[in-house]
């Protein structure tokens, strides 16, 4: 099973960037997306690749978050949000449930410049979205995770981490929580394969950062360690244009 996610930065600009060649080449099973700022209506023109259903969850602010997720395999469930009022206006979690595990598309609150939101997400957000992850692997099935976490988890993960430190995406906060998570049974799985530094998802639009590989991995794919075993590859894809992240993926045999 081929697992596809993207942070699009806008689905609309996306596509007349091109995504929809991407869409259709990738050849995933499911392709996650994050940060669509769009509601259906607003793409209703757009035929999406054969053989995939979209479904929607859009904040309730136009323009502003939201996510999708492409499957061709038929979810046994879709449910939207964490069930939680103070978190579910902006679109950010769709959870599909497939026979062998559940997968949860998400694009995680940004700290926010000056650390605005610092606490709402690291106090407020973390935990409700671990306690969510937890719930749902008592119902008897592993889960995977995946989109726009916005916290680069080590100083391999950013190419400048000194400079970087109390920025928003690599506080100490942020990336205790998501060392957190990995301790209550979850795998970064780019990292079961890929070692090294180097490796990013996000590059600023100024000063060239993208064509001198200046950037942030922010984009994950994580999995209960129960399907370890199962995992064949995981990769990131920095030649895809259209937005400020590149897609990334993940292989289960």
């Amino acid at each position: 099973m081929k697992l596809v996610s993207w942070n699009v930065n806008g689905i609309r600009a996306a596509l007349r960037k091109g995504a929809m060649d991407y869409f259709t080449a990738v050849d995933a099973d499911v392709i996650c997306l994050q940060e669509t700022k769009a509601h259906p209506g607003d793409v209703q023109h757009v035929a999406w690749p054969k053989g995939y259903e979209p479904f929607w969850n859009s904040a309730d602010k136009k323009g502003y978050s939201g996510t999708v997720v492409l499957t061709r395999i038929k979810p046994r469930e879709v449910t939207y949000g964490l069930k939680s009022e103070a978190h579910d206006k902006e679109g950010r979690v769709i959870t599909a449930e497939f026979d062998q595990f559940y997968l949860v598309n998400v694009y995680q609150p940004n700290s926010q410049r000056g650390l605005t939101r610092l606490e709402y997400r690291t106090q407020e957000w973390d935990p409700v979205f671990l306690a969510y992850l937890r719930k749902l692997e008592k119902k008897g099935k592993p889960v995977i995770f995946c989109g726009d976490l916005n916290v680069a988890h080590t100083e391999l993960d950013l190419t400048n981490p000194k400079t970087n430190r109390r920025n928003a995406g690599f506080t100490d906060e942020e990336r205790n929580n998501f060392a957190t998570v990995l301790s209550k049974g979850f795998v970064d799985t780019f990292r079961e394969f890929e070692p090294g530094n180097g490796h990013y998802t996000w590059w600023s639009q100024m000063m060239n950062c993208r064509a001198r590989n200046i950037g942030w991995r922010v984009d994950y794919f994580v999995a209960s360690e129960k399907l370890r075993p199962a995992l064949k590859r995981a990769w990131i894809s920095p030649e895809v244009m259209g937005s400020d992240h590149c897609p990334v993926g993940l292989e289960l045999a």
